[in-house]
């Protein structure tokens, strides 16, 4: 089954009016407006840290926001979420509609913590109903950082480009060894395989990227595979326990 037709997809990523975001890229802006920016951006990333600190042990799921409830890539989706629910994980997302809403909702089944890191968008992007908490953030960069930040492991269900933005982007961090060697795993054989031959076929050939920078990164279609390898690699390599989580603290107003 193919995705939806052009003419019932949202028109991602395009906006008429101006934005903070456009006007900051386009080059130098004066110092008082870009002294706000930052200000704006360290206050964004404070509020994701206080919000994502108590949540606990969390894999991130990476996938499509166009993907619709019927579609087999949601099905399979949402096993990954009660697998890795099941696993003893929270579920973190980038807390939309789609396969994000699906990996959420296979959390949810199973009891387990679903978490969302949204973000503002032309067409607004709403956090999806099976979310325990979210934070809504402004700039793609915080909430990329965020979905790092707090993961053991990620997993890339089939998506577009901001799904490929996010998985090369933890690539890269664990290949200059800027993130530990966390697992990453593809979920999805016959969407990710010509990525994978052209990972292996083209740049390893070219010698731009090694053989270990492909070899890393598990494709399967199995979510008891992907779990499993996920849950060795956190328990026996990280250190990773399901102890006493974190506290929220009333002088640091965290409850």
């Amino acid at each position: 089954m193919s995705e939806q037709p052009a003419d019932e997809r949202h028109d991602w990523g395009k906006t008429s009016g101006d934005t903070e975001e456009t006007r900051f890229l386009v080059g130098p802006g004066h110092r008082s407006s870009e002294l706000r920016f930052a200000w704006g951006v360290f206050t964004e990333l404070i509020r994701g840290f206080r919000r994502l600190h108590f949540v606990g042990p969390c894999v991130t799921v990476f996938g499509s926001a166009r993907y619709g409830v019927d579609h087999p890539h949601y099905a399979l989706t949402r096993e990954v979420g009660r697998a890795l629910g099941r696993a003893g994980f929270t579920v973190i997302t980038g807390g939309g509609p789609g396969l994000m809403e699906a990996a959420n909702r296979g959390a949810r089944d199973v009891g387990a913590g679903s978490i969302g890191c949204n973000i503002v968008l032309p067409v607004e992007q709403q956090p999806n109903p099976f979310l325990d908490a979210w934070v809504t953030f402004r700039h793609f960069f915080v909430r990329k950082l965020m979905l790092a930040k707090y993961s053991y492991a990620f997993v890339a269900v089939p998506g577009g480009y901001g799904t490929l933005d996010e998985l090369f982007e933890v690539a890269v961090l664990i290949q200059t060894g800027k993130m530990t060697d966390f697992p990453i795993v593809l979920v999805g054989v016959s969407y990710w395989q010509p990525l994978v031959d052209y990972l292996r076929d083209k740049l390893v050939r070219a010698g731009t990227i090694d053989p270990a920078d492909v070899d890393r990164i598990l494709l399967t279609d199995s979510p008891a595979e992907a779990v499993a390898l996920i849950r060795h690699r956190a328990l026996d390599n990280f250190g990773l326990t399901y102890g006493p989580k974190a506290r929220p603290r009333w002088w640091l107003f965290e409850r």
